[in-house]
């Protein structure tokens, strides 16, 4: 991990800007940028939990005041540290055909009104998960290799078929928090029957994009002992300010 910047919000916690897998200031092929986040009770004499904030892909950037607010609040609240990395073919990161000429045919397809097939959603939603949680594990190796930072693990975010492989794959993991509203493929479904952490769903009810029914369908198919699923009125980007609460809530049960 190269960091390549750092600086101080509201005193108490530390943002520094990274680069993972790469020596230069300037993320390319072979290097993921990301953010961590630290409270200033964070040391090697009294190492924090963590918490894995996923992105949505659309450039850390553009979703820098969401992600650093919640990060700032995790802080504040419970103590916990939080760190995020650029998913593939986001932001600064380089695209690739397949996932462009995927996307592009899903956005003709919504726009042309047509049903968005099983076909299109495998493929624009399976290569993501298939490099990005590998990054998102090599990653986790680094953040835990650092004297502040202890499990447990918590893992939130968007494109939730990323969450579900996760949660199945990465015992550190103990707790997710998942927002509903990505495109499902039917794989992501059987991989769901064998997650078994702690769930905290989000589910915007009138979400103007996605099939509530498949969400719904997801969060039945968990297998986990404790799920909650919590669905507001309001479109995909309409999620109350209020709904951090109980999420950090949530966290603060199993990671403390």
């Amino acid at each position: 991990m190269h960091f390549t910047s750092e600086q101080r919000l509201d005193g108490d916690v530390l943002e520094r800007a990274f680069t993972l897998g790469d020596a230069s200031d300037t993320p390319d092929a072979s290097g993921i940028p990301g953010i961590l986040w630290t409270p200033a009770s964070a040391s090697a004499a009294a190492p924090v939990p963590l918490i894995l904030i996923c992105p949505p892909p659309l450039g850390l950037d553009r979703v820098y005041p969401r992600l650093a607010g919640r990060a700032r609040y995790y802080a504040a609240e419970h103590g916990f540290a939080s760190a995020t990395i650029e998913l593939p073919g986001s932001g600064e990161r380089p695209r690739w055909e397949e996932a462009e000429q995927a996307r592009a045919e899903m956005r003709r397809v919504l726009e042309a009104g047509e049903p968005v097939t099983d076909e299109i959603i495998d493929r624009v939603v399976l290569p993501l998960v298939e490099r990005a949680v590998p990054e998102w594990r090599a990653a986790l190796d680094t953040f835990l290799s650092l004297p502040e930072i202890d499990g447990p693990v918590g893992y939130e975010g968007g494109i939730i078929s990323i969450g579900v492989r996760l949660a199945r794959v990465e015992p550190r993991i103990k707790a997710a928090g998942l927002y509903a509203g990505s495109f499902i493929p039917r794989a992501v479904f059987e991989e769901a029957r064998q997650v078994t952490v702690p769930l905290h769903v989000l589910l915007q009810w009138d979400d103007e994009v996605n099939d509530r029914q498949a969400s719904l369908d997801l969060f039945d198919a968990f297998a986990s002992k404790e799920k909650t699923l919590h669905a507001n009125t309001g479109g995909h980007t309409g999620v109350p300010q209020f709904e951090l609460a109980p999420g950090a809530g949530f966290f603060a049960r199993h990671l403390k």
